[in-house]
């Protein structure tokens, strides 16, 4: 099994590569910073699994996922986000992630998400499994905010929480003239004219 880490911090590459080591059958654990560097890396060497911060710079890491299903879709791709809301695990889930796991969970539960995945099963959060279950259960239609691309959507939550522009792109290491840019586009694409609208409408969607 060859495993390979994108994330944008090097203490969870650290703790995350020390967790995996304890797995038998495990040959090489390659490690990416961002999306673009590790879409160079599958171009170079066969990975089988990847884990996946959602929370990028650059290219976030839905837009990643869906490269990576794009070009390798045999790669098996589980998800690790800070965000335990529903909507992300289902968007990724769409987008052909096998899993979805939160930054918290413990490393016994990783290294279960990482056997079952390698499986060719797909492993969620026992956080979310009932929520994800309530929200399935509802009414399928395609709703507006599906709409939207990884980080426009990324880029919407942070907005319906309050978020200033500059503030939102220090985070996600871009100017807040392109948050401005992804702002207008989402703006559009949802049909608002003010962020109050934005808001209102993630509260009653459940989004944040």
């Amino acid at each position: 099994m060859q495993i390979l880490i994108c994330d944008d911090h090097k203490i969870v590459r650290d703790g995350l590569r020390q967790i995996l080591q304890q797995l038998e059958g495990v040959t090489l654990i390659g490690e990416a910073s961002d999306g673009n560097e590790a879409l160079v890396l599958l171009k170079s060497d066969v990975f089988d699994i990847i884990l996946l911060d959602i929370s990028l710079p650059g290219k976030s890491g839905l837009e990643v996922l869906q490269s990576v299903k794009a070009k390798w879709p045999s790669i098996n791709v589980l998800m690790l986000s800070m965000h335990p809301e529903e909507q992300y695990a289902i968007r990724a889930l769409k987008l052909g992630a096998s899993g979805y796991l939160t930054k918290d969970t413990a490393s016994e539960e990783l290294l279960s998400a990482v056997k079952r995945v390698s499986e060719g099963g797909k492993y969620i959060s026992q956080s979310l499994t009932e929520s994800i279950a309530l929200h399935l259960d509802k009414d399928s239609s395609r709703q507006k905010h599906e709409m939207l691309s990884g980080r426009e959507f990324e880029i919407m939550i942070k907005l319906a929480n309050g978020k200033s522009l500059q503030k939102i792109g220090n985070e996600l290491c871009i100017s807040d003239k392109t948050v401005s840019t992804y702002r207008s586009r989402i703006m559009v694409k949802m049909e608002f004219n003010k962020n109050t609208e934005l808001t209102r409408y993630c509260l009653e969607n459940n989004l944040i």
